[in-house]
């Protein structure tokens, strides 16, 4: 497994633990479509949120969610949904790791 595959992991691990401690349900990890992956989908007071996670040691990771990658992401949830006949209200957020540092935006768009 490459390094960078390894701590990309431990990120996402790190917040699905971080997700579930503030009450969410995780309903899915790294769902694949031809579009792209969503990292973590889960369940918050009747919304899903779609989340993506960026984890950086050097760079604020919110920078790397460029506009292409949420036109991905964006396509991918328009798969997912209709793959799983969602009719409920969902938002986008980002879930950016840094160390031990984790900080959670809610609805990013561009």
């Amino acid at each position: 497994m490459k390094i960078s595959t390894f701590l990309g992991f431990q990120a996402e691990n790190k917040a699905q633990q971080y997700l579930i401690a503030q009450g969410y349900e995780i309903l899915e990890r790294n769902f694949h479509s031809r579009f792209g992956e969503i990292d973590i989908v889960a369940k918050k007071e009747g919304i899903i949120h779609f989340l993506e996670v960026k984890y950086s040691k050097k760079e604020y990771p919110l920078e790397r969610i460029t506009h292409v990658k949420m036109q991905k992401i964006i396509k991918t949830i328009e798969f997912y949904s209709m793959r799983k006949k969602l009719d409920c209200d969902y938002q986008i957020d980002a879930l950016l790791v840094c160390d031990e540092e984790i900080e959670l935006i809610e609805n990013i768009s561009f």
